[in-house]
């Protein structure tokens, strides 16, 4: 009954959004605007909103939880439905998800610090940090035999996060993908160096800086965070990352006192139906893990995300702490596919996100179903939480077509 009665009143949305937005923006006090003052369509909001909110009363999303940055000010955020069905706990303003794949845009921003220290360079190779590298072969089938050969140019940082190293996830049917399979790297029980290494003895799936293929490059670049820094990844993160843009409510696990926080993580059954994910990798967030992915392993808010995405669009810089130069922060969010490497119209990749070679729009999400777009041409935020895998709703670019739709003085 509180879901119809919810939709019902929608058109009232507005004016409760606009509340939550003065009370949620304790970063960003004085920052909050109404849509049309900043160039977007309250009514169109209201649309937008109402199909978002019917995601959740039709049983395709426990809850959602989105929140629109339009120069610089919030000018939309929702939180609709629950993160945790069967206690009926609502979604709040600081509920924790898992961001999954959203880690791996914060393991860039680590290796660009990296970059500006003048520690080391996108095209550096591998090898020079993790010597097993040097040694990696290349898959290759000879008279209908499995047989390898050298890598021809050999991997280098901006190959791992541009998805074009070679190194997949294991999800493809490859001979390569076959012993990833087997192999099962991301839940061992190591650390990402001993991973890493290991993934050193496994042939490339291809020839680097050939073909993108989602894999786990991000990870090892992780542990060349490592490597350079002499910290752990949790560590570099947190000191230079984390405390700086006040990530509070970012880590690789969830302490005690923030458990009733956490989101529970939900998947569909055959008939449709929301039923608790039972699933390896979402697991093991009660206490530091031994393996520190950095493509995957997470926990965050969405305001901390916000934090994150608006110091990428202020050019490395977010409440006079800057955490990348500005020519850091461009690498970033700029295409960095080398010439031979097949995409479609209009899309590259920046390091660790998709890239719109029209308007420089850099966006990534992660398994679960979490999305973020940094937009800098309409200097717009979007970001939508929520926790589903296998996902067979495509809420959040829903939702973020109709924002675009919502512009009203388009300048792309």
């Amino acid at each position: 009954m509180k879901r119809i009665l919810t939709s019902l009143f929608v058109g009232l949305s507005i004016v409760v959004l606009f509340t939550a937005c003065k009370t949620n923006a304790n970063t960003f006090k004085g920052k909050t605007a109404i849509p049309e003052s900043v160039g977007i369509s309250s009514d169109s909001l209201v649309a937008a909103t109402h199909r978002l909110h019917k995601h959740v009363d039709e049983g395709k999303l426990p809850g959602t939880f989105a929140r629109v940055i339009k120069d610089g000010k919030v000018i939309y955020d929702d939180r609709y439905g629950q993160i945790d069905m069967a206690n009926q706990k609502p979604t709040q303003n600081n509920s924790l998800y898992r961001i999954f794949s959203m880690t791996k845009p914060i393991t860039a921003v680590a290796i660009m610090t990296l970059y500006d220290q003048g520690k080391l360079n996108l095209d550096d190779k591998v090898s020079q940090y993790i010597p097993e590298f040097a040694q990696t072969q290349v898959y290759k089938k000879v008279d209908g035999k499995h047989s390898t050969a050298p890598q021809k140019n050999e991997m280098t940082i901006r190959h791992l996060l541009t998805h074009t190293s070679g190194i997949p996830y294991g999800w493809g049917r490859s001979y390569t993908d076959s012993i990833y399979n087997v192999k099962q790297f991301m839940v061992q029980e190591w650390t990402i160096g001993e991973m890493t290494k290991d993934l050193a003895t496994v042939p490339l799936k291809y020839q680097p800086g050939t073909k993108y293929d989602y894999g786990l490059g991000v990870d090892v670049a992780g542990y060349i965070v490592e490597v350079v820094s002499g910290k752990t990844l949790d560590q570099y993160f947190k000191s230079v990352i984390f405390d700086p843009l006040r990530m509070d409510d970012t880590s690789f696990f969830v302490p005690e006192e923030k458990k009733d926080r956490m989101a529970v993580i939900y998947t569909h059954n055959e008939a449709g139906d929301l039923m608790v994910a039972d699933n390896r990798l979402t697991k093991g967030i009660n206490e530091p893990p031994k393996l520190l992915l950095g493509g995957a392993g997470l926990v965050s808010s969405l305001g901390d995300y916000e934090k994150f995405c608006r110091m990428l669009l202020n050019k490395g810089e977010l409440n006079g702490k800057r955490v990348l130069s500005e020519k850091a922060a461009q690498l970033m969010m700029t295409n960095q596919f080398g010439p031979d490497v097949p995409t479609r119209p209009n899309m590259g990749h920046g390091l660790s996100g998709v890239v719109k070679l029209d308007n420089g729009e850099y966006s990534w999400g992660g398994a679960a179903s979490t999305n973020f777009w940094i937009n800098p041409t309409q200097n717009l935020i979007v970001i939508c939480y929520t926790q589903l895998l296998s996902a067979k709703t495509n809420y959040a670019t829903e939702f973020k077509a109709a924002v675009d739709r919502a512009i009203i003085n388009k300048t792309n």
